[in-house]
């Protein structure tokens, strides 16, 4: 059977309504309310074609939020590997304050102490590659010699996001732009420490996240 351009049009659309009804009710209702059923009803698709695309709740939200992801926070290559982390760290800033995206993402992160299977899925899905692309992205800095040979280049990636799930967690006031270029700077200064920054590290991890604002 040949699927006709109209027939892909109006999947794109059911598929697209699918992930918007899904953050837009994990930000009203919270995660662990959200049920397949409820999405089903919001988009206008039925359970049937939900689990056509989809296994689980679970992966519809993780390809929702997954999918603005990426798209909002790029791993851009300049040549200035402290403008790109700015570039990057600020779209990361802007996503997570911004709903429904954040509050469905604050959703996901409760959820998972409570969900193993979420945890995992959160994990394998959408933190482990997000943390290898950037760990690939200061790694390309290092060839180029914009970092130390010695850098801890995984530690660098948890100084750098670290500050900014912080004061999401704890619902504090998002980093404006001045306060993640400090941030940023900070963690670049501390990989030319001893050890690669391994032994500055810890003395500045939390500085760069207050930004001076409590």
């Amino acid at each position: 059977m040949i699927t006709s351009p109209s027939s892909l049009r109006r999947s794109e659309r059911s598929r697209r309504a699918t992930l918007d009804a899904a953050l837009e009710l994990c930000t009203e209702k919270g995660y662990g309310r959200v049920t397949v059923e409820a999405i089903a009803a919001r988009a206008g698709v039925s359970k049937k074609t939900i689990y056509r695309w989809w296994p689980s709740k679970v992966a519809v939200m993780l390809e929702a939020f997954a999918q603005v992801l990426a798209g909002a926070t790029p791993f851009v290559e300049t040549g200035d590997i402290e403008a790109d982390l700015r570039t990057h760290i600020n779209g990361l800033v802007r996503l997570i304050s911004t709903p429904p995206y954040g509050p469905a993402y604050s959703g996901i992160l409760s959820e998972m102490h409570h969900d193993d299977g979420l945890a995992l899925a959160v994990r394998e899905q959408l933190v482990d590659p997000r943390f290898e692309a950037a760990v690939g992205r200061l790694r390309r800095a290092q060839e180029q010699g914009q970092i130390p040979a010695g850098a801890d280049l995984p530690f660098a990636v948890e100084l750098l996001y670290g500050p900014v799930y912080y004061r999401h967690v704890l619902r504090k006031p998002p980093q404006d732009e001045a306060t993640v270029a400090t941030l940023v700077a900070h963690v670049l200064r501390s990989l030319s420490g001893p050890a690669g920054g391994a032994g500055d590290a810890p003395g500045g991890g939390g500085a760069p996240g207050t930004g001076g604002v409590s």
